[in-house]
This record gives structure tokens, C-alpha cells and sequence, in this order.
């Protein structure tokens, strides 16, 4: 069951990790990336659904996050040094476990937020281990801006160093977000529009924490790399490639940060890139008001995506 928490020891940490076992013949695996200053275990409702429709669900807390333990990895902190490398090899080990126990299933990698931006770099790393790929709520199209951000966090680690929290992204990200939403209750409405889930976000102590400068570093690096011609040519062209955005949510500039990926991906020759932007919805897509209609979309998309010739 997704609620007990399951371990998988690495040669570099100890992955906490959730289950949900395909309901009937399984269609496939799907593996679940989390999102910045969230957990895997948030994501049951969509583990339950897409088992539902034939598919063992695996999901992992990335280091610093949740309930993994890795050497010099707390809370907020991927690593003391190659925290990329890292989180990526954590990320193939837990889809090696998975299909271990389920071989010869197709692997879709699921990625949300900053979980997108891990997945699509797995997925251009080691391209064999994944059939298709799916980034939800995630931003590559940063730009000068996000060079701007390295930029200021390189400056901080000089002063202060990297493993402490950093003082500027937050301010840049989250506090910034949290104000664009119109008479907002709440510093995190800009997740969803349900106050429910918000609450429960807020409520969550595994949430809400101040990530360090040395993670922000990574995150920036990850959202720079993947999109490079060098890494997306390691990939099929004809890999598919789902994507989904909100057009609510100022994380990914109201959406349009996931239509510059799609035309980027096509501008590269890639052929079954699919592209979805739900103009009502903010940040958390699966944590949103009308979220079964995503979900149901996602399983039909999958099916065609497992689909045996």
C-alpha cells in the first residue's frame, strides 16, 4: 500500500519510498518524481488512480526531502558536491528496483515541478531506462533570468556558504508567486485553488522548507541541462513525451513556460509530444479542483504510450 513507507538502500543513501500495485494485469510502471519542498507520499491519490488503470506505482522522496537519508543530504540539501549526479542516480536506482520486480513492463517517468525538471534530465542521461516521459508544472524557459539566479546564488555562497538556506530565491520564487494570486488567503495559494490542499501543504511539516543555496544551484542547473541539443539527442524522437501546465500558475509563467518546452522539443525533431494546458488551474495540477479529468487524461495517454504494436 502507498501509505507504508518502504526502503531502498543505495550505495549512497537510503531511499524512502511508496508503492501502489497494479489493480489486474499491469499496463506498466509508472515512477513518480516530487516537486521542491514536497514528499512522495502526497502524491496517493494519483498512485491509487493510475494503479487503478493497470499500472505499479513507485514514488521515492529525493535526497534532502522527506523521509531519505543520504550523507550530507538534511532537509533542503541534495548534496555537499555533485547533488545533480546524485539525485540522478537515485532516481534510475529506484526505476532499476521497480523493474526488477516487473520485468519486461514499460517505464514511464512522471515528473512534477522540480521533479520534471530531474525526470527529463534522467531521461536524456540514460535514455534506455525510460519508454516514455511525462514533465507536469515544470520551467526550463528561464532564460537571462535564470542566469540572473545563478548569478546572485553563487554570490551568497561566497558570503555564507552553500549548505545554509538561501536568502534571495525565496523571495524571488515563492514569495513572489504567492503575491500574484488575487486577494490570496493564504503565502502558498498559488499551489491550488482548493483551500483544503493548501491547509494541508501549510499543515505538513515535510513542506514549505527553506531549500539551501547549494540545492538552488542544482535546480538551476538541472533547468539548464536537459534542454541542451547535446542531451536531447541522445533521446528517440519518437520517445513520447507528455506535458502539462496551468494556466493559473506563475511558477511556470501561467502556463507558458510548458508551451516554449513543447515547441522546443519539436523545434529538435521530436514527433509525439503531447501538450495540455489547464488555463483554470495553478501550480499542483494533481492537487487541483477537477484534478480526476487531468489524471483520467494522463492513464489514457499512457495506455497509448505502453501500447504493444
Amino acid at each position: 500500500m502507498f501509505s507504508q513507507t518502504q526502503w531502498l538502500k543505495t550505495p549512497e543513501a537510503t531511499l524512502a519510498f511508496h508503492h501502489e500495485a497494479a489493480s489486474g494485469g499491469p499496463r506498466g510502471i509508472v515512477l513518480i518524481s516530487h516537486g521542491l519542498a514536497e514528499h512522495s507520499k502526497r502524491y496517493a491519490r494519483f498512485a491509487k488512480a493510475m494503479a487503478g488503470r493497470g499500472y505499479h506505482v513507485y514514488a521515492h522522496d529525493h535526497r534532502g526531502h522527506g523521509e531519505t537519508v543520504a550523507d550530507g543530504a538534511p532537509i533542503g540539501q541534495f548534496a555537499r558536491r555533485n547533488g545533480v549526479q546524485q539525485v540522478l542516480a537515485d532516481m534510475v536506482a529506484m526505476r532499476d528496483y521497480a523493474a526488477g520486480f516487473h520485468p519486461n513492463l514499460p517505464v514511464i517517468l512522471f515528473g512534477h515541478s522540480m521533479g520534471g525538471l530531474i525526470a527529463l534530465n534522467a531521461a536524456v542521461t540514460l535514455p534506455e531506462k525510460f519508454d516514455a516521459v511525462a514533465v507536469w508544472n515544470s520551467n526550463f524557459a528561464v532564460g537571462l533570468t535564470g542566469r540572473a539566479a545563478q548569478a546572485i546564488l553563487l554570490a551568497e555562497k561566497a558570503l555564507k556558504g552553500s549548505d545554509v538556506p538561501s536568502g534571495m530565491l525565496p523571495k524571488l520564487t515563492f514569495d513572489t508567486w504567492g503575491k500574484s494570486i488575487p486577494g490570496h488567503r493564504t503565502e502558498f495559494d498559488w499551489l491550488s485553488r482548493d483551500p483544503a490542499e493548501v491547509d494541508k501543504y501549510i499543515a505538513d511539516p515535510l513542506c514549505g522548507f527553506d531549500a539551501s543555496v547549494s540545492l538552488w544551484l542544482d535546480i538551476f542547473e538541472l533547468t539548464f541541462r536537459a534542454p541542451q541539443k547535446r542531451h536531447l539527442d541522445r533521446l528517440k524522437r519518437n520517445l513520447p513525451i507528455h506535458l502539462v501546465g496551468g494556466g493559473k500558475d506563475p511558477a511556470t509563467d501561467f502556463g507558458k513556460a510548458m508551451i516554449w518546452l513543447s515547441n522546443h522539443l519539436k523545434r529538435h525533431g521530436f514527433s509525439r509530444i503531447t501538450t495540455e494546458i489547464y488555463q483554470d488551474k495553478r501550480h499542483e495540477t494533481l492537487n487541483e479542483i477537477g484534478a480526476e479529468a487531468a489524471i483520467s487524461a494522463f492513464a489514457d495517454w499512457c495506455d497509448e504510450a505502453t501500447a504493444r504494436p
